[in-house]
């Protein structure tokens, strides 16, 4: 072993080594230990060493070479994050339509389960915060055995909407000047400019400006997609398309009527969202049901704003998210959903945008009053707003509250925090100011008038009031022409017991511009329940027989408008209406 002694037992068995002839073994098989230490005896005795432990040899380290480092692969350019809920002015109210590979997106970012369908808000996108308030996932996914209800006409209905400018022009020419040159009974006279009875016949003529504008837009064509959508346009990124039913929630029946009426829309696209929108405490199980708690409090909103502004806060709304607002009443078709993604993807000049609603959903026609009332809504959204949506793309008529399409962008600039009876008209004005346009939605929403006389007052009164309390010249200026309408009709009644007392004629000029402007004003209330009857598709004989009904019930209609005004000149309303319907 190596370090021991070696030691012999007799002195005759002690030896020398011979030396090796053969050579040394190469240095990869030498051992790495020292040979042995031969110990010669002194005297015939060996001498005694102290045993050594020998430490192995260490081999010497190779220096390593350095490392060498490898070069970091490029750092993907990300996008910038989402303007948060505080964003309030735009840098480029067009900063979307520079990215062209988000333009050819056609469908949702997120991915498409239950739980995401819930918003941002839900659990897929907060997993560690359980909201009462929020639904956990999208209930309009699970089984659908239901009768559809939100049926319509509006293929056929826009088709003739966009050739119906030539009929407008006829209607309207042909029957001023029949009852300007051809009624011999209203005495025109040629051989004088002015009398005595053109003082309170001033009456007649007040509506002129009113009446001018709608018939613009009646006899300007109706925009349709017909000939501008085209699958090979690019088209405009859309991740979120929220259909949003407002309601305070007390009328349990209408919640889950608009509920049943759309919750199938989410399969049509994996960006559609059916949301109903609540205030505390009515929350509905099984829907997806967002209620605003009691707990939140704005600057100046109060009602239907608040909620509203508690929602866009809560989803967070992108440049790429679009929300549909729609009243309790209202009910959307397919075919209107379809025309509003097409809007979305194609129409990248305009922001926000309304369509045509119509009065037909429920109890249409029980209430010939009411009915006849509210055809001229249609027939202003067919003229005056056509003509703002169309070709002015600027609110300068202001804008509804239902069928309301805008874009995320414009609600985190203006926000909801308004604090007016008529959120819907500073909205549009806001977004105006900040410098985003409006378009023309090719669509229509059904939704129903109102049931009883005081509620349609009140209604009334809010719009006139609200409309009249903004701080815009244009919304005053729209104001007083509304209330000009209560001296034309006190002017109209009156003209009847003088024209026995002053039998002198009217001179024709005059009587021209009156008759423009009646023969436009019927028109509006004629066109709108026609078009109301079709989307009904209602029997052809029927439809002929409500024209003269119409006629007839339009100047009943006209004298409960001017009432509504000067009620709320008298009584205004000291906070928000909500009417029963």
């Amino acid at each position: 072993m190596c370090g021991a002694v070696l030691r012999p037992k007799t002195k005759e068995a002690a030896v020398s080594f011979p030396a090796m002839s053969r050579q040394p073994p190469p240095m990869s098989q030498r051992s790495p230990y020292p040979p042995p230490q031969m110990v010669q005896p002194v005297n015939g005795q060996p001498m005694q060493r102290p045993v050594q432990h020998v430490q192995p040899m260490q081999r010497p380290q190779r220096p390593m070479p350095p490392p060498q480092m490898r070069p970091m692969p490029p750092r993907p350019q990300m996008r910038p994050p989402p303007m948060s809920q505080n964003y309030r002015v735009p840098q480029k109210v067009n900063a979307w339509q520079d990215d062209e590979e988000d333009s050819n997106s056609t469908g949702t970012a997120n991915e498409d389960l239950p739980e995401t369908r819930a918003g941002p808000a839900g659990p897929a996108r907060q997993p560690s915060q359980r909201r009462p308030n929020v639904p956990a996932q999208s209930y309009a996914l699970m089984e659908d055995k239901g009768e559809r209800t939100n049926l319509g006409n509006t293929k056929v209905v826009m088709a003739l909407l966009s050739e119906m400018w030539i009929i407008n022009l006829i209607v309207i020419c042909g029957g001023t000047y029949c009852m300007t040159f051809l009624a011999d009974f209203q005495g025109y006279v040629d051989d004088e400019l002015w009398n005595i009875t053109c003082w309170w016949k001033l009456a007649w003529i007040l509506p002129l400006p009113y009446s001018f504008i709608c018939f613009l837009g009646l006899i300007l064509p109706f925009r349709t997609p017909k000939f501008l959508y085209d699958e090979s346009l690019p088209k405009r990124r859309v991740d979120n398309l929220y259909i949003l039913t407002v309601t305070k929630g007390d009328n349990r029946e209408a919640v889950y009527r608009s509920w049943n009426a759309h919750k199938h829309l989410e399969r049509m696209h994996p960006c559609v969202r059916v949301h109903v929108l609540t205030d505390e405490p009515y929350f509905f199980e099984n829907i997806n049901c967002y209620t605003c708690p009691k707990s939140f409090t704005t600057a100046n909103s109060k009602y239907k704003a608040r909620a509203l502004e508690w929602y866009r806060q809560t989803m967070r709304y992108t440049e790429h998210d679009w929300i549909l607002h729609l009243d309790e009443e209202s009910v959307i078709d397919d075919e209107s959903v379809s025309r509003i993604l097409e809007f979305i993807w194609y129409e990248h000049d305009y922001h926000w945008g309304q369509g045509v609603i119509l009065y037909n959903q429920y109890h249409y026609w029980k209430n010939w009053f009411f009915t006849v009332a509210d055809a001229i809504r249609v027939g202003d959204d067919l003229s005056r707003f056509q003509l703002q949506y169309s070709y002015f793309h600027r609110p300068v008529f202001g804008a509804h509250g239902s069928f309301l399409l805008t874009n995320g962008a414009v609600e985190n600039a203006v926000t909801w925090d308004l604090g007016s009876l008529t959120e819907d008209f500073q909205f549009a004005v806001h977004a105006w100011e900040l410098g985003y346009k409006c378009g023309k939605v090719p669509g229509l929403v059904r939704e129903q008038s109102p049931l009883d006389l005081i509620g349609f007052l009140k209604q009334r009164r809010r719009w006139y009031v609200g409309i009249r309390r903004l701080p815009q010249f244009l919304p005053k200026m729209w104001a007083f022409f509304w209330t000009l309408g209560i001296f034309a009709l006190f002017g109209t009644i009156a003209s009847i017991p003088l024209g026995f007392v002053f039998k002198f004629g009217t001179p024709r000029w005059f009587g021209f511009l009156k008759d423009f402007s009646f023969c436009t004003f019927v028109y509006l209330y004629l066109i709108g329940n026609f078009i109301q009857d079709l989307d009904k598709r209602v029997n052809p004989l029927l439809l002929l027989i409500r024209i003269p009904i119409t006629f007839i019930l339009q100047f009943i209609a006209s004298i409960m408008e001017a009432s509504a005004v000067v009620y709320g000149i008298i009584l205004p309303p000291a906070d928000f209406d909500v009417i029963k319907k």
